[in-house]
């Protein structure tokens, strides 16, 4: 399995990384739309993306069930034919029908997009719509991804989501205020 093959000695952020296992991503940030209608990677991420990448490339396609969009670096591809292994496998286990030919045209489709050392970048257009995004977006780290929203799309979502819905709106009154918006 992709996930078990170990490269010792590389060093990374927080230590040793070992190369095939999943990179993490932990932590949450909040970006207004700034000049040239670009975004800015939080740098909770940004290092995690980079170090992943190979380069200041970010992956990022719509959730398969969450009105959000998903983050992650390029070497999370390699570990897409296990999952839809697995997400067959668990299908069939429970009775139930899986496509994995639309699955896989699903989570292979995602976009290359650059990023400079700051972190901005362009948000392409069909993502934008897809997601409802205008001039604000949420990050919030779900582990070997992370997830990207627009928060009136996060305040639509059910009580289960409170944390994420309180923290949006902290930190999104926190760069408002900072950039002098209303």
């Amino acid at each position: 399995m992709a996930a078990e093959r170990l490269q010792q000695g590389k060093k990374g952020q927080g230590g040793i990384v070992m190369a095939g296992r999943p990179y993490i991503y932990n932590g949450q940030g909040f970006s207004l739309l700034r000049d040239k209608n670009r975004f800015v990677l939080p740098n909770a991420f940004r290092p995690t993306v980079r170090e992943s990448s190979g380069k200041d490339l970010l992956c990022l396609t719509t959730h398969d069930r969450w009105p959000c969009l998903v983050g992650f670096g390029l070497s999370r591809i390699e570990e897409f034919a296990d999952e839809l292994k697995e997400e067959q496998d668990l299908a069939i286990r429970a009775g139930k029908e899986f496509d994995a030919d639309k699955r896989a045209s699903d989570i292979y489709a995602s976009y290359e997009v650059p990023f400079d050392g700051s972190g901005r970048f362009v948000l392409p257009e069909d993502l934008t719509a897809l997601a409802g995004v205008t001039d604000q977006l949420y990050f919030r780290g779900n582990g070997r991804f992370f997830t990207v929203w627009s928060p009136e799309s996060l305040y639509e979502m059910d009580d289960s989501w409170k944390a994420a819905q309180t923290a949006c709106k902290s930190l999104a009154a926190k760069d408002l205020a900072k950039a002098g918006r209303k």
